[in-house]
């Protein structure tokens, strides 16, 4: 498994830990009866689908809770899915998703014989990489996108497979840096955000390439980004904050060694917030749980339990 993805995964995983058992089987017991019968899992509408069935994986394995039969059948999905032409997020998905259930479970879905699907694999990450240095969303794409890059460079890790033209990659990035300190994710963007800012530290640090003492600008415009609610927002336009940028800054800060700069306690009064009896919602008008946001809501909270470490 990814370097990158499998220390943050641990440092969940040390974190759940300390979270109450209640917490822990209530959430179990939601994202377990969120699996469909075909082994997947899905958003709010709509069928199985990799990405879905990833962060349930995810979540479930930092809880120290995927247990054999949940894995097996997920195990059936994803080889499944193999046999279909899917986008490179459902792709780093299927993939990342893959390691875990062989990590966590024994359960092999993509076998080191299989050559070709890698090769194929491949093939599309170059045919997604653009002049700038990026990677774009699709291979029609000319612009790269700092979201996508990250994507990609975490599959070509999880298939143990050099990533090109490093150098060009670094470039790219640092043309999506804005003079706040964030990035942005396109060329054309008018502003930075938190996740194309987490994007981009999770690529640096990814390639080895991240010194946090170059970033103090980055650590200062995420800690702007947390506002009155207690989360942080997706970028200076929107007036109120949400999971997944709260998940994805307080990571990035913990890789820029800025953890302990973050309001702990409101920020984790955020969260448990948007706790719902299972599952978590993305923001404060939100009322319907997804697996996705579960992720978000649990990765936060357990993070939140090792500023400390």
């Amino acid at each position: 498994m990814s370097g990158y993805l499998q220390e943050l995964t641990l440092r969940l995983s040390v974190g759940a830990s300390r979270l109450s058992p209640e917490f822990q089987t209530r959430h179990t017991e939601w994202l377990r009866s969120q699996q469909r019968e075909d082994g997947g899992f899905a958003g709010r509408e709509g069928e199985s689908d990799p990405y879905y069935t990833s962060f349930a994986l995810r979540t479930l394995w930092v809880l120290g809770e995927l247990d054999a039969a949940t894995a097996e059948a997920a195990g059936v999905f994803l080889r499944r899915r193999m046999r279909q032409r899917d986008s490179i997020v459902d792709l780093m998905s299927l993939i990342f998703g893959a390691a875990i259930l062989e990590m966590a479970a024994g359960v092999v879905v993509i076998s080191d014989e299989d050559h070709q699907w890698r090769d194929n694999v491949a093939a599309l990450l170059a045919d997604l990489r653009t002049d700038d240095g990026g990677f774009a969303k699709t291979p029609e794409g000319r612009a790269g996108s700092t979201y996508q890059s990250f994507l990609s460079v975490l599959c070509y890790e999880l298939m143990e497979v050099p990533v090109p033209n490093v150098d060009r990659l670094l470039q790219f990035l640092q043309s999506q840096q804005q003079p706040d300190g964030g990035y942005r994710e396109i060329r054309v963007a008018k502003r930075a955000g938190v996740n194309p800012t987490a994007a981009a530290i999770g690529t640096l640090k990814t390639l080895g390439k991240l010194d946090p003492a170059k970033e103090a600008d980055t650590i200062e415009f995420l800690l702007e980004m947390q506002g009155e609610e207690g989360g942080l927002a997706a970028n200076t336009r929107i007036p109120f904050a949400d999971l997944l940028s709260s998940c994805t800054g307080l990571i990035t800060l913990v890789d820029l060694g800025a953890g302990k700069r973050v309001n702990a306690g409101r920020l984790q009064t955020y969260a448990e917030s948007m706790q719902r009896e299972g599952g978590f919602v993305g923001f404060a008008l939100d009322q319907t749980p997804d697996v996705e946001y579960t992720f978000y809501g649990i990765a936060t909270m357990s993070l939140l339990q090792t500023l400390d470490l």
